[in-house]
């Protein structure tokens, strides 16, 4: 019998298949392809001045001899410049495209495959998003910061060459609403952080538990909404990605790394998504969020594409999940 879950942070409902399927189960389709990269090494007169970059041999800004490096989107939804301009028109409220689109080129190799980067090369992807976050948040008129990467056409990348992203918005976007809401409620019945309560019970009851280090747990949500979703939560509490000391940083940049080898190994590099969700710029609105230190944990979510989303899951919600977590986690741990 199929069964129905629901996620105790968002009350949202999934149901999750009797009949699990196996990682060769899936097909999936073809990669990103392009002719030409400007995000390689040797190309950097082609985009646009890098904002920041970790270098070795003394190389200079714009110049080969990064070994990852930040540029600002060619082709932003978002502009740093001008201002806000809130404004209401009958009914209804606008304001300008204030933001920020940055890509973090992940590595100077365009074939170097995520999960064939090694622990170094991400740990210093790791400490880009942590610096680009840290520096975009003293601009007060930031809501939100989020760091995500496409991987795979079907996920909605636009370069083959290893990537991630960079958004940082005027609003608080609904999903993270929702969280931040969430996490909010269930600290004001229980006086304590859900994301903590989850992590412990996952460490209890471990069949979704994936992978352990000293600073993170990775673990299949209860009731994730895809397949082979997992999240990793790093064990100290902490609401602001930004705060990740150094010793997590090599941690995180170890269990990520191991987690998308393992990912890539079982389910032939699918396509994929993950997003770091963070506390919201405490700047702008620092009285409003008097209990987030304690009620808010930061976390990364990744959702390997495996199925296309139907309409009544985009309409209603309501996933639909084809291998239970349970099994995900097996396979995953197994690897």
């Amino acid at each position: 019998m199929h069964e129905l879950r629901k996620d105790p942070l968002l009350n949202r409902w999934v149901a999750v298949m009797a009949d699990s399927k196996a990682p060769g189960e899936y097909n999936l389709p073809d990669d990103v392809k392009e002719s030409g990269c400007k995000l390689c090494s040797g190309r950097e007169s082609e985009t646009p001045s890098e904002i920041a970059a970790i270098r070795g041999n003394g190389s200079r800004p714009n110049e080969p001899g990064w070994q990852a490096r930040v540029i600002p989107s060619a082709n932003p939804i978002l502009q740093i410049e001008g201002e806000l301009g809130r404004k209401g028109i009958g009914m209804y409220d606008k304001m300008n495209s204030i933001g920020a689109n940055e890509i973090i080129i992940e590595t100077p190799e365009h074939n170097k495959k995520p999960e064939d980067m090694g622990f170094e090369q991400v740990v210093k992807i790791v400490t880009l998003y942590k610096e680009r976050t840290a520096d975009l948040e003293r601009d007060s008129r930031m809501r939100y910061i989020l760091i995500y990467k496409n991987s795979g056409k079907e996920a909605g990348a636009i370069y083959s060459h290893p990537h991630s992203q960079i958004i940082a918005t005027p609003i608080i976007p609904k999903r993270v609403k929702e969280e931040l809401d969430g996490a909010k409620q269930y600290y004001a019945f229980k006086e304590r952080c859900i994301f903590c309560d989850i992590m412990r019970e996952e460490l209890r009851y471990g069949h979704r538990v994936i992978f352990e280090t000293k600073n993170f747990v990775a673990f299949c949500p209860y009731a994730q909404r895809f397949s082979f979703e997992f999240w990793i939560v790093p064990k100290r509490h902490s609401c602001a990605f930004q705060d990740i000391t150094y010793d997590e940083t090599e941690d995180f940049g170890l269990i990520l790394s191991s987690l998308m080898k393992r990912l890539g190994a079982i389910l032939k590099n699918p396509p994929y998504n993950y997003i770091i969700h963070t506390a919201p710029n405490r700047i702008p609105r620092r009285d409003h969020w008097h209990t987030l230190g304690e009620d808010f944990h930061w976390h990364m979510e990744v959702m390997p594409r495996l199925t296309r989303v139907s309409g009544f899951e985009w309409g209603s919600g309501f996933y639909v999940v084809t291998t239970s977590p349970e099994d995900a986690a097996k396979y995953l741990r197994e690897v």
